[in-house]
């Protein structure tokens, strides 16, 4: 087995998986990251709990959770309306450019997908030949079928538009607030995102700490959020009842506003440096 498997990742893996059960499908690609083979009977590492989770948890409310449209109202509901980053526009197609008026700059992404965006900073930017092409794309591909993140192949596909909220053109600092059983553990700050992506970490008193995620480690220390308890407080109530949930928030003028959450960062496939936080990660997971 282990034979079949080293072959099919040098091959076009991708559209092989997509036929295969999710077990050998998720140990493939879990291999092709990592360099080894999931242990999905006993896990004990976090990346091989996200798997087992990926096969075996079907809960509806996921659908809400990643739906970067829906998730919203699921926000607004617990947290409040002045947690939200305003929508301009969604639907499940872009309407006539004569209706685009939307107000420069702003954002545009779908709702199915991570990581994707197209910054419209300045009227220069409006290229619509170029944005509906890429959007298309974006909306006829469902998202990472390999990896097997049911739940955003699972919900109806729209594109979303939201004001641009960094300073002078510049992303804001995005913080991401990995939440284990109802409590905030550790806070991942990204940063230079369109540039040199890099990743530093942090516990919920605000002390770096030594480890590192799948992108390379930033060297700066990352100014502490001036409403750090108050995005700590609003990401535990969004994650309350979840064995983890990883909550992104934005710090824009002294207050906390919602980016999206995630149950599965990079896939649940990230590469943790050194490689023992995988198991620390795993064990606060549960």
């Amino acid at each position: 087995m282990k034979g079949t498997i080293k072959k099919l990742v040098s091959a076009p893996y991708k559209l092989a998986l997509r036929g295969m059960p999710d077990r050998v499908a998720l140990s493939i690609e879990y291999y092709r990251r990592l360099g080894r083979f999931p242990n999905l009977s006993s896990p004990v590492l976090f990346t091989e709990k996200c798997q087992v989770r990926k096969m075996n948890d079907r809960d509806q409310r996921h659908l809400v959770l990643v739906d970067k449209v829906n998730v919203k109202d699921f926000v607004a509901a617990r947290l409040g309306h002045e947690w939200l980053i305003p929508t301009l526009w969604s639907g499940p197609a872009l309407p006539p450019r004569s209706e685009r008026n939307w107000p420069v700059p702003f954002v545009m992404k779908t709702n199915h997908t991570s990581g994707g965006n197209i910054f419209v900073r300045s009227p220069a930017d409006l290229d619509w030949d170029a944005i509906e092409l890429r959007i298309s794309e974006w909306m006829a591909r469902p998202y990472e079928p390999h990896t097997r993140q049911w739940a955003y192949n699972s919900i109806e596909r729209k594109i979303i538009v939201e004001p641009f909220i960094g300073e002078a053109g510049t992303l804001p600092t995005d913080y991401k607030l990995f939440v284990f059983r109802g409590r905030v553990e550790f806070i991942e700050v990204d940063t230079d995102r369109e540039r040199a992506h890099k990743r530093s970490f942090y516990n919920r008193d605000w002390e770096r700490q030594p480890f590192g995620l799948q992108y390379p480690l930033d060297p700066r220390e990352a100014p502490k959020p001036s409403c750090l308890s108050e995005m700590i407080r609003g990401a535990e109530i969004l994650a309350e009842d979840a064995p983890f949930i990883r909550v992104d928030l934005y710090d824009v003028g002294g207050r906390p506003l919602f980016g999206e959450m995630t149950l599965f960062p990079d896939g649940g496939m990230g590469k943790f440096t050194p490689p023992e936080m995988d198991r620390v990660f795993g064990d606060l997971m549960g």
